[in-house]
């Protein structure tokens, strides 16, 4: 009995209060609709979404009054009270372009560097970046290469030539140089633009004709003054060894000169004793043996002798070994 009396009385099977709610909302649906558009609307209106990498800032009538950079959503007044302006965050960079500066040595060079920026997630930085440059990356761009051009010429002024390109790589100081070029450029770019820079580096370096030319020169002349002084090392060595082996040599020489003339002093003189001592015991056969060896010493394969028979050494061949005495002879004439 319950359940027949909440029935509907068309017999659609809904209570009387179900009945009366899709009554209302048939009278009031579109209000209700719009009311839901509207509520979304405002909500919508009121919140501002934040990225990772992005800042918002917000302006009530033109004037920046808030920055928020930290990830979320974000309330706000509805425009046209406060707007937004999204600010990237993001790591950007930019080339110089080549520029010709100068060397502490008075030469042309051409450089090209790249800087690597940003914009810091604090508020002061953001507020002061919007300013300089009204939120226009292209600007903050464009101001930074004239940052670089007139930083390159005043940095690259310090330094040789021969620091910056150099067949020997300990002494190439490009690692110097980026680091006071970003010393100098971040320093300007950080006070009047906000910007933060994150890396400065050489992106090419090359030289005009005219520097090349030097160059080359520069570079054969150091060639050749390694090899004049290569030269002249090896030069003094080689008379060094040259000087030591003749003093080494005279000196040997002279020892072996004065050992053979001992040598010979003493043969000389043994040998003066053995002919005294032969000479003393048996005179006759002395005498003999002289003329032999000094025939044997003046006639030779090839000799033809005119000689007196009664001569001495010859007399031996005549008269034999037992009525030949006296000297030795004292000349022998003979024809080749």
């Amino acid at each position: 009995m319950i359940f027949e009396r909440n029935r509907d009385p068309d017999g659609n099977g809904l209570s009387e209060q179900g009945v009366r709610i899709r009554d209302w909302l048939v009278r009031n649906g579109r209000v209700v609709a719009a009311a839901f558009i509207v509520i979304v609307a405002i909500l919508s209106a009121c919140t501002v979404l934040v990225v990772p990498g992005e800042a918002i800032v917000m302006t009530r009538l033109g004037d920046p009054i808030r920055v928020v950079t930290s990830p979320g959503l974000a309330w706000k007044i509805p425009a046209p009270v406060e707007s937004t302006i999204q600010v990237d965050l993001r790591l950007k960079t930019t080339s110089s372009g080549l520029q010709d500066v100068g060397t502490r040595d008075g030469l042309r060079i051409l450089v090209q560097a790249y800087v690597a920026w940003e914009v810091p997630d604090d508020p002061d930085h953001v507020r002061q970046f919007l300013r300089a440059v009204r939120n226009q990356p292209n600007v903050a761009a464009d101001q930074l290469r004239s940052f670089i051009g007139s930083s390159l010429e005043i940095t690259v002024s310090s330094f040789d030539l021969a620091s910056l390109i150099n067949a020997d790589a300990s002494k190439i100081q490009l690692n110097q140089l980026e680091r006071r070029l970003q010393a100098r450029i971040d320093q300007q770019a950080l006070k009047v633009y906000g910007i933060k820079i994150m890396q400065v580096g050489i992106e090419r370096l090359t030289l005009p004709a005219e520097t090349l030319d030097a160059t080359v020169a520069r570079m054969a002349a150091e060639r050749d003054t390694v090899a004049a002084a290569r030269q002249a090392e090896g030069d003094r060595a080689a008379a060094e060894i040259v000087s030591n082996a003749d003093r080494d040599g005279r000196v040997l020489v002279a020892q072996v000169k004065a050992e053979a003339a001992a040598i010979d002093a003493k043969s000389r003189v043994e040998a003066a004793d053995i002919y005294s001592k032969a000479y003393s015991k048996d005179r006759e056969l002395y005498t003999l043996l002289r003329s032999l060896d000094t025939l044997s010493t003046v006639v030779r394969g090839n000799t033809t002798l005119i000689l007196r028979t009664d001569a001495a050494p010859f007399r031996i061949l005549v008269d034999g070994p037992g009525k030949s005495a006296g000297t030795l002879p004292s000349s022998v004439e003979h024809k080749p």
